[in-house]
């Protein structure tokens, strides 16, 4: 099986993917932890990749597929995988579409999750990451300058430097422009699964796998 998990910046695709792939066996591919990677290396693409990010812009296409591609795997003893953060445009999606017919797989569900613009901003200003596990948590602004640890792991939380406001502001113009057209191309498949993303973690977490209608995949 193969999912893809749509959203904006600080819809929370990346906890959901996490929770999500656990409970139904699929492989996580976030394309965002493939990236981070690539910039840590400090060669010539984590360059590019670094300014991109700081920028607020999308990596250009061809690395982005290239990459994705790459650590797609189609073993028959997998159940499949979930692609967080990618596809993010129709030409992405459209690549996939094809890799994935080569090796006669599918997209079998687009899951969009849905969050208001407010607070999408709001997420995005308080959000802090952990340096190990790199897992997002939320800060209030009353403590934003204090150093806290993550509750997942016990690592150090930092502030990402694209988590600013107009840096936040260009990622979710760059999203609605680039991402929406995505989203109607798997509506049109009838292959697009809808959920209300404003709530605590575990609820979501519920009416995604209940939307999913694919129980035999999930854990007992």
């Amino acid at each position: 099986m193969y999912i893809i998990i749509l959203g904006a910046p600080g819809a929370g695709k990346g906890t959901q993917a996490e929770n999500i792939a656990r409970q139904m066996k699929l492989e996580h591919i976030a394309s965002g932890d493939l990236f981070r990677q690539t910039v840590e290396r400090g060669n010539e693409l984590g360059g590019r990749l670094k300014e991109c990010m700081k920028k607020g812009m999308l990596i250009p296409d061809e690395i982005t597929i290239k990459m994705i591609l790459k650590r797609l795997t189609f073993d028959n003893n997998n159940n499949g995988a979930l692609l967080d953060g990618f596809p993010r445009n129709l030409k992405q999606a459209k690549a996939l579409d094809k890799a994935l017919k080569e090796k006669d797989k599918v997209i079998d569900k687009a899951l969009f999750i849905r969050v208001s613009e407010e607070e999408l901003t709001r997420r995005l200003i308080s959000r802090r990451v952990c340096r190990q596990c790199q897992m997002p948590d939320q800060a209030s602004t009353e403590i934003m300058g204090e150093q806290e640890k993550c509750k997942h792991c016990g690592g150090d939380l930092y502030r990402r430097a694209d988590d600013n406001l107009k840096t936040i502001k260009q990622r979710l113009r760059v999203y609605f422009s680039e991402t929406l057209p995505v989203i109607e191309y798997y509506k049109r498949q009838g292959k697009l699964v809808e959920v209300n993303g404003e709530g605590s973690i575990e609820i979501i977490t519920t009416k995604i796998l209940n939307s999913l209608q694919k129980r035999e995949f999930v854990e007992k």
